[in-house]
């Protein structure tokens, strides 16, 4: 990666590398409640650490030489802070970045980010996104028909990941046909973002293969829109120029890389996470029917009682302090921003799902979507497919009825979320 465009005399790359903190699990109910936030065997619920965490004092060390930063004001301090950099998650995750993982305006600062972001959002525009409402809309209707039909489903295969994969596809511009491929190819990816410490060589390899054929890909693509535009985001990005600067290639497959897998991964999770979250508290679901109006602030609940991503990372550039610690330039944050979301300082009753949080003026916001500068650019088109299956449930009286009480989760830490969710839906739930 580069090292930081706004302060030439801070070169972030030169850091040393440092070393994973050496406390055992064992020796401190803090140091077991980091292991217990990062282990895979608590991906089905890392919030009773979490918790831990906001009550220890001061920022508990944590892996790879950072400190974890677990309370919603302190997360949202640093995120608000453009001092801390985020063009170091790659270094800092992903030693090998250069080679298995092409930049993108996701690991930059200003001003690359602050241009690229420019340039991308003319692709990103409301009147496209919300011209996708339809098609979500008669997608959504089609997937809840065939899941009700089906019986005992994976709710995660028939509905959470197939909507927004179709979605993100359309706006891409990506061919039908081709749908499977861009799933297989972003599966690879989107475990390749967690640290290459958590990987085994076949993950990495298969990131590193998953890459390659997503740039073939979507190489090939982008050259074809070059000479024959369309109506779809890729051309758009293609096509894009402002003030006479424009994508290089580089930039473009790496811009569409993270599009792509941001995109629909993340609300594969969203989707997911909503439904079993409803389905364990039946009563707000109830409330939805009753008050349909709250479906946009249900969105909002949603993503803050179970984010899809839990973390993310930042380094200092210049010399700062959070929660009362000084942070040297090079020295990095693990923000739990899963954790933030759960605040009880700041979410009252934080651990419980209440669908009308949101819908009072003045409600404290959540971090699912991030902050400040990397404020997700696609958040418009997660709370449209959620909302589109939220509605879809009430207009249809569907309700859903959990098989098992612990779902298995996927191994990926950044992107957290269910590899399955077997359900029933069931239709006259309120009758």
């Amino acid at each position: 990666m580069h090292p930081s465009r706004t302060d030439p005399t801070v070169d972030l790359t030169s850091a040393p590398p440092r070393a994973t903190p050496t406390a055992s699990p064992d020796e401190h109910p803090v140091a077991q409640a980091v292991a217990a936030a990062l282990d895979v065997d608590h991906r089905h619920d890392p919030y009773p650490a979490y918790a831990v965490l906001r009550a220890a004092p001061g920022l508990p060390p944590g892996p790879l030489g950072t400190h974890v930063v677990a309370r919603h004001g302190d997360c949202e301090q640093v995120l608000q802070e453009p001092a801390w950099s985020h063009a170091e998650e790659a270094r800092l995750l992903h030693p090998d970045s250069d080679v298995h993982l092409p930049g993108s305006f996701l690991w930059m600062d200003p001003p690359d980010h602050t241009r690229l972001c420019r340039l991308v959002a003319q692709g990103f525009t409301p009147r496209r996104i919300d011209g996708l409402r339809p098609q979500a809309e008669e997608l959504t209707a089609r997937l809840l028909d065939t899941a009700v039909e089906a019986g005992p489903v994976d709710l995660v295969e028939a509905l959470a990941y197939p909507l927004p994969l179709r979605m993100i596809c359309r706006l891409m511009g990506v061919p039908a046909e081709a749908e499977d491929d861009v799933r297989r190819m972003s599966a690879g990816i989107a475990r390749g973002l967690d640290p290459d410490v958590l990987l085994t060589a076949e993950e990495l390899a298969a990131r590193t293969a998953a890459v390659g054929e997503f740039t073939d890909f979507f190489g090939d693509l982008a050259a074809r829109r070059r000479t024959d535009p369309r109506d779809d985001l890729v051309t758009a990005l293609v096509l894009a120029e402002q003030e006479g600067d424009r994508l290089s290639p580089v930039e473009l497959l790496g811009t569409l890389l993270i599009l792509v897998v941001a995109g629909h991964e993340t609300t594969v999770n969203l989707i997911a996470n909503g439904l079993r979250a409803l389905a364990l508290h039946p009563d707000q679901l109830a409330v939805l029917r009753e008050r349909p109006e709250l479906v946009t602030s249900a969105v909002d609940e949603i993503l803050r009682f179970d984010a899809p991503v839990h973390l993310t990372t930042r380094t200092a550039r210049t010399t700062l302090t959070v929660s009362g610690r000084t942070f040297a330039p090079g020295e990095s944050l693990l923000l739990l921003l899963g954790s933030a979301n759960r605040d009880a300082a700041v979410f009252p009753d934080g651990d419980r799902l209440d669908v009308t949080r949101f819908a009072t003026r003045g409600a404290a916001r959540h971090l699912a979507f991030g902050l400040g500068l990397h404020h997700c650019i696609g958040a418009a088109l997660a709370r449209l497919e959620m909302e589109t299956v939220l509605r879809a449930l009430i207009a249809r009286d569907i309700g859903v009825e959990l098989q098992t009480d612990r779902p298995r989760y996927r191994p990926n830490l950044v992107v957290r979320g269910m590899a399955e969710l077997p359900a029933r839906l069931t239709v006259g739930a309120t009758r």
